[in-house]
């Protein structure tokens, strides 16, 4: 059941209406039924995937907690690691290594599984429920002594598809909570809701038309045509995502749970460091917690540190896609980060470059390079094979120098169908959004709302909703993140 579909406009207020009028004892066996119901609706399978999850860290935090040594505890942690990993290496990445291994070793014969069922946020769930064991097991948290909880914790319907990654020290504890209906937390949520639903069906929706336009069909176009998508896909995966995550969050919070912010405005970011601090955070908070720092994190060395940072981010760019595409762009993202740590060493140990380094005209412009490194690597992600990205790459430039000509342009938008599909239209859009984020400063939308007078208030909640009703694009896409 996707967000943006008429089944959810049906399903969330029934599930909202039920929570809060059945009595207390049951209100977690209704949202674990809903979140079921929720995930079941792609296919029916995907729920005993989500059990066999769930069973399976639930009991090994038991004997975790029930081991006298601390051998045995190591066993039964990565007994259980190894049995959810095997379960998410076969149904995301095993025709990817069939391929691989295939095109490596031609000799050896393998066959692919062409009637693998494509099993939708598989990788998140998989995450948060081994976050969970690997907490039981370092003893930051206790173990949840409700399987009732527990399988609640694994399969909340808000992030069960994309995210947020949730931490057990979070999340857990309000589930053990009682929450009575609160108008103005429930305003908060819906407004929340109403932005991600803008940024998902107005601006995703609307620039992917021009970005799928390019890159399905990319050896026809060059130059400045896949500069402007490339550009427009970085509004489309930030607004989809990000989109995703609002619509979440709010939900959680309209029924009283509160979920971490996962985003927070990343293409303010004044460097790679930076833009990791806020975007997918949840993610990266996850790799920095359970690999990062096993690793060794910074304390082995500086050679050791850069090592661990590249192997984080490839683990990450295979994390997001079983392809070689995405392999690449997260070890783009890993070498530029290498490479920001060794700038930030040379800005440290020099003063005069430190100084320039703190500029705040300065900061404008590393707020656009940092845009625009990300969105370089953005190629990688969004085409379709390797040999699309390599041929986008090299057939980037072409004909830059006519980019100040307004003919040449103009006939660039054109090319995209910018001028077909209300291009001007999406564009200001992005300009609103990024408006309202530089407005709404360190907090939220609905907090920065909350703090207007009333008929700024009013003002922007219609806004949203008619650009919502006018534009948005109501065929029930898919969100990007499903995939992952």
């Amino acid at each position: 059941m996707r967000f943006n579909s008429v089944q959810f406009l049906v399903f969330f207020p029934a599930v909202v209406l039920g929570y809060f009028v059945i009595p207390q004892k049951l209100k977690n066996v209704w949202l674990l039924a809903a979140s079921y119901y929720f995930y079941m609706s792609w296919h029916p399978v995907y729920a005993l995937l989500i059990l066999f999850s769930t069973v399976s860290t639930f009991f090994c935090a038991v004997l975790i907690e029930k081991s006298r040594t601390q051998r045995q505890k190591k066993l039964f942690l990565a007994v259980n690691i190894a049995m959810n990993l095997a379960i998410l290496f076969y149904f995301k990445y095993f025709n990817f290594f069939v391929e691989s291994v295939v095109s490596l070793f031609p000799a050896i014969h393998l066959s692919k599984n062409n009637n693998m069922i494509a099993v939708v946020g598989i990788s998140f769930y998989t995450l948060q429920s081994l976050g969970y064991s690997i907490d039981v097991y370092r003893g930051s948290v206790e173990r949840e002594k409700s399987f009732l909880n527990y399988a609640l914790f694994v399969s909340f319907f808000p992030q069960l598809v994309a995210g947020p990654i949730e931490r057990s020290k979070n999340l857990l504890p309000q589930l053990r909570q009682t929450y009575k209906f609160d108008y103005d937390r429930v305003t908060d949520g819906l407004v929340l809701m109403a932005w991600g639903f803008f940024k998902k069906l107005v601006i995703a929706d609307g620039a992917a038309k021009m970005v799928d336009l390019v890159y399905n069909e990319i050896y026809s176009y060059s130059g400045l045509a896949i500069i402007i998508a490339t550009v427009l896909f970085a509004f489309q995966i930030y607004c989809d995502f990000s989109g995703y995550s609002d619509i979440a969050i709010g939900a959680a919070n309209v029924l009283g749970i509160k979920l971490m912010r996962n985003f927070f405005h990343p293409y303010f970011a004044k460097d790679i460091d930076d833009f990791w601090k806020r975007w997918h955070i949840s993610l990266t908070d996850w790799l920095r917690e359970y690999i990062y720092f096993p690793l060794g994190g910074s304390r082995k060395g500086t050679a050791r540190k850069y090592i661990n940072i590249l192997a984080v981010f490839l683990i990450s760019g295979l994390w997001h896609g079983a392809a070689w595409t995405f392999v690449i762009w997260g070890a783009l993202h890993g070498i530029f980060r290498i490479i920001n740590a060794v700038k930030m060493q040379i800005v440290k140990n020099s003063p005069t470059i430190k100084k320039l380094y703190g500029n705040s005209l300065y900061g404008v412009l590393k707020t656009v390079i940092t845009f625009f490194i990300v969105d370089f690597t953005y190629i990688f992600f969004r085409a379709n094979t390797l040999r699309d990205a390599f041929y986008a790459v090299s057939h980037l430039f072409d004909g830059i120098g006519n980019v100040f000509n307004a003919g040449y342009f103009t006939a660039a938008l054109t090319e995209v169908g910018f001028f077909d599909v209300g291009g001007v239209r999406i564009a200001g859009c992005i300009l609103f959004m990024l408006c309202v984020e530089l407005w709404e400063g360190k907090s939220t939308v609905p907090d920065r709302i909350n703090k207007c007078a009333v008929p700024i208030r009013w003002a922007f909640y219609y806004s949203v909703m008619l650009l919502i009703l006018f534009f948005g694009n109501f065929g029930q896409s898919r969100f990007i993140y499903f995939q992952f």
